[in-house]
């Protein structure tokens, strides 16, 4: 899908014609419109096309009449039935006419930019719309990191009562979140990097000011993304243990009622052989079974007291 908008004195409007000074949005755009600004703009299809890979790396090219810029934003997914998270290729042209944004979805970060009325958002400054559109990238980062977290707590507040295997599954996905992240936020600090360095860019004061807020708060994704990923470790290792724990806590028991059990298993073997009678205590005796039976359950309770003095109960 080919959607076009313009800033004209302040006002953000979409449009339908090509005009100068656009923004062009392909979102998962087919053959026939990828070739169609291809053609238009004389860009590369292979370019174009690129962003719609999901395994594409980050990176910035230069070229005759326009730069492409390729990095990762994030995105949810269904994994598990569970909603996750990861990363996709977002791709940046700039051309003389015109600023084109490729993604395979619709995404949050260029959807902020349709829905709000921002006071300094233009779509003819196309460097300045690229930093914003990269310091958007990085609040939405830290957004989800924050979602993260909130699922670790949960499990955490969930694992003193009985923890489930779907708690497992959903830990290991919330380390893969982040892992993505943790790839993608770093491949996407060499892009900053590279533009901070491109001399080809006339660089604004307030320019400037808009990409050194995008530094740092790349840079404080990429180490929350660290303490998560260390905090969802030990939570995991903490799993374990508890589960461990109740597993040597079972087996403690089960042996503790397989001792007690056993006191009249034996009793009862012993006077069920196959002997004389005159042999066996209380035999002859009036009530012998009930006297038996009585320290039996005497027996049993002694083995019991100590177990628990023990701590096996």
């Amino acid at each position: 899908m080919i959607s076009k908008y313009i800033t004209d004195d302040g006002v953000f409007r979409e449009i339908n014609d090509y005009e100068e000074g656009m923004w062009i949005n392909l979102t998962a755009p087919t053959q026939e419109e990828s070739l169609e600004i291809s053609k238009r703009y004389d860009i590369d299809l292979a370019d174009i096309r690129a962003a719609l890979d999901e395994e594409e790396s980050s990176r910035v090219e230069i070229n005759d009449n326009y730069v492409l810029i390729i990095f990762d934003i994030p995105t949810v997914e269904i994994r598990h039935n569970q909603e996750a998270y990861t990363t996709i290729p977002l791709g940046i042209i700039w051309t003389d006419e015109s600023i084109i944004t490729i993604c395979s979805v619709e995404t949050p970060v260029l959807k902020h930019f349709m829905i709000n009325k921002l006071r300094d958002f233009t779509t003819k400054k196309k460097v300045r719309f690229t930093y914003q559109i990269l310091f958007k990238t990085c609040t939405l980062y830290q957004s989800y990191l924050r979602v993260i977290d909130r699922k670790r707590l949960e499990m955490e507040e969930r694992m003193g009562g009985a923890t489930e295997d779907s708690d497992i599954i959903i830990l290991h996905e919330l380390e893969s979140n982040l892992v993505y992240f943790d790839t993608s936020l770093r491949a996407n600090r060499m892009i900053v990097d590279r533009l901070t360095r491109y001399s080809g860019i006339k660089k604004f004061p307030e320019d400037q000011e808009l990409l050194d807020d995008v530094i740092v708060e790349n840079l404080q994704a990429i180490e929350m993304t660290q303490i998560y990923r260390d905090i969802i470790k030990g939570t995991r290792e903490l799993m374990s243990t508890v589960i461990d724990n109740r597993l040597n806590n079972i087996m403690k028991y089960l042996a503790a009622i397989t001792i007690v059990m056993s006191i009249p298993t034996i009793i009862s073997g012993l006077y069920g052989m196959n002997v004389s009678g005159k042999w066996m205590p209380l035999s002859s005796t009036p009530y012998g079974f009930h006297i038996i039976c009585a320290i039996t359950a005497v027996i049993c309770l002694i083995v019991l007291w100590a177990l628990k003095k023990k701590k096996m109960l």
